[in-house]
């Protein structure tokens, strides 16, 4: 399972990026696949203890300056060691709701491979983040230009959003 996460991770540069920031302004460092294995907590529980052990691995905060945006833990249920629980973290900074269905079959496809005693038999992806990110920033433009798309877009619902509250406080 540990091949398999660090398999997935090094496929997408997404989980291995963290936001270190300079002067205030945050960048993307994309870590090298090879320092950026996820960490598996591991812990043997009971059936009782497992509803307070997912629940504190989901509500983990992340630093995103420095820890890559994935976290998971493996619980082992009970003695016999034949039922146990995965749980992914994925930072929404990294995956949403539609990147799920690739990532579990990415996983899925690892983890049978590392069983079968091989690495993932499968091809580099044709985009990464990345770059999805630099042709972003080549379309909107610079936010120091004026006449950008950038600037015109913010323009807009700065107007927009004028006068609202910074914040409002909803019951939880």
């Amino acid at each position: 399972l540990r091949a398999a996460l660090g398999d997935v991770v090094a496929r997408h540069e997404a989980l291995r990026t963290v936001f270190p920031d300079v002067d205030g302004r945050p960048y993307q460092d994309i870590r090298p696949a090879a320092e950026a294995r996820p960490v598996v907590d591991a812990e043997t529980l009971t059936e009782a203890e497992l509803a307070d052990a997912v629940d504190r691995t989901v509500r983990h905060s992340f630093d995103l300056a420095t820890e890559l945006p994935i976290r998971t833990a493996l619980f082992t249920v009970g003695d016999a060691s034949d039922e146990h629980v995965l749980v992914l973290v994925i930072h929404h900074i990294a995956g949403d709701g539609w990147s799920m269905g690739p990532l579990a079959r990415d996983l899925s496809t690892a983890y049978a491979a590392r069983c079968a005693g091989r690495a993932p038999a499968w091809e580099p992806l044709p985009v990464q983040y990345a770059d999805y990110t630099l042709w972003q920033h080549q379309l909107l433009g610079d936010d120091t230009n004026p006449d950008s798309l950038l600037t015109a877009q913010a323009g807009y619902w700065k107007s927009t959003l004028a006068g609202l509250p910074d914040r409002i406080d909803l019951p939880t």
